[in-house]
């Protein structure tokens, strides 16, 4: 508003004789942005509520998905990129032919550099009338058709298993064709075995096999928990040799993957490695890129979503303290006061207010990811640009909260203001 000081000219005529704008400093501005703040504290929590939800959310939506990333990579490197599958395809070069692996197929891998353990496997194709019970018969020992597969002791070895009870059987047991078994937990619960001390068997027909381990679970093969395993040449000695082609499952040292699956075919038949089809893992690099960037997208949508409700909220709050404050906005506007400095004190409330809670939501986000990150065992990954960001993501958030009421706040006349 518009100071005039007016004074009478040599012929009686008034004149202006100075004009002065009002001003509003920083100072004044900060001052009154932080009365606005202070005199109303529920409301003002309220507000900021919105903002702290928000960019809480932010921070902890980014953070869990950099934590479960990273620990994606983790499966990733200890799994998948320490696994090499072998096929025998010699059958579909010469329908004739025979198992492509030989007897010593497991010592021959386990000699490359970077393998740790392998083993050939294939499901055994029973006659029709075959069933499967135990011995003694448990409550569940009924016959039944199960899944048996002939395994060596490497292939074992190479599925990381974690017994319940006794233990997997040894390349002696594979040499010398003895019938043993082990079974995973639930085919034992299927067949009413309960433990080993009795010393169980099972009848695959009327082939009897004693069970000396039971498998709690496996990293690798997952199928073995609902099989009966049995030695390799046990049943080549009984079921002959595999109807499709048998498969290897190796277990390498992290790094090593992509190379042992280049040489093992060579040594496992140097004079026909084609009979051979090895299948390296994927490129880690490659699944973690896809994975991450679809969990990033995913999260970082949920994140926008949190903040665009904070944002729905400060506007409304900040709305309605501009309707309650219509006549306090009157009389500043009587006293001088401009439009744009009405709204450049109703901007500042709510970014003082969004900054707050962009500050208090970055430290709570932090703190449930790293709380999440301790239940579950995890390494919780921040990222530092997040932390840092976050609070500048607050101010904006107010800010543009803060604009629509606060253009409005700007636009209310001081004698309209005054009459209510």
């Amino acid at each position: 508003m518009r100071h005039l000081r007016l004074g009478l000219s040599g012929r009686g005529k008034p004149h202006t004789t100075d004009i002065t704008r009002s001003r509003m400093s920083r100072r004044d501005l900060l001052s009154e942005a932080v009365s606005g703040v202070l005199q109303r504290p529920a409301r003002s929590v309220l507000t900021t509520i919105g903002t702290v939800l928000g960019v809480g959310s932010f921070v902890a939506i980014l953070g869990l998905t950099a934590t479960a990333s990273s620990q994606i990579d983790d499966r990733f490197n200890a799994l998948t990129a320490t696994e090499v599958n072998v096929e025998d395809v010699a059958r579909e070069q010469d329908e004739f032919a025979g198992l492509a692996f030989p007897g010593d197929a497991d010592a021959r891998a386990e000699r490359l550099n970077g393998v740790e353990n392998a083993g050939v496997y294939w499901p055994v194709r029973l006659p029709e009338s075959s069933t499967v019970q135990s011995a003694p018969v448990g409550a569940g020992g009924g016959g039944r058709r199960v899944e048996v597969v002939a395994a060596s002791s490497g292939m074992l070895r190479a599925a990381a298993p974690k017994l319940e009870q006794g233990r997997i059987f040894e390349p002696w047991h594979d040499a010398t064709r003895q019938r043993v078994a082990v079974i995973g937990a639930g085919m034992a619960t299927q067949l009413g075995i309960t433990t080993l001390e009795t010393q169980p068997a099972v009848f695959i027909g009327d082939e009897p096999f004693t069970v000396v381990g039971i498998l709690d679970d496996v990293e690798r093969k997952a199928d073995l928990l609902l099989s009966i395993v049995v030695p390799r040449s046990t049943a080549q000695g009984i079921w002959g040799d595999p109807e499709s082609g048998a498969k290897m499952l190796v277990q390498t040292r992290l790094g090593a993957a992509s190379q042992v699956a280049g040489e093992l075919p060579l040594a496992l038949d140097p004079a026909r490695p084609e009979r051979f089809k090895a299948v390296p893992p994927a490129d880690p690099r490659v699944l973690r890129t896809e994975v991450g960037g679809d969990l990033d997208q995913l999260f970082l949508l949920l994140a926008a979503i949190c903040l665009l409700i904070g944002t729905v909220g400060i506007a409304n709050t900040t709305l309605v303290a501009v309707l309650e404050r219509t006549g306090e906005i009157g009389l500043r506007r009587s006293l001088g006061a401009r439009g744009r400095h009405i709204m450049i004190q109703f901007l500042a409330e709510s970014g003082m207010l969004g900054t707050l809670g962009g500050l208090v939501g970055t430290s709570l986000g932090t703190l449930t990811v790293v709380g999440v990150a301790l239940v579950r065992g995890w390494t919780p990954v921040v990222d530092p640009t997040t932390v840092l960001l976050a609070p500048i993501v607050g101010l904006f958030t107010g800010l543009l909260a803060g604009l629509y009421p606060a253009l409005r706040a700007s636009r209310i006349q001081p004698v309209e203001a005054l009459r209510r």
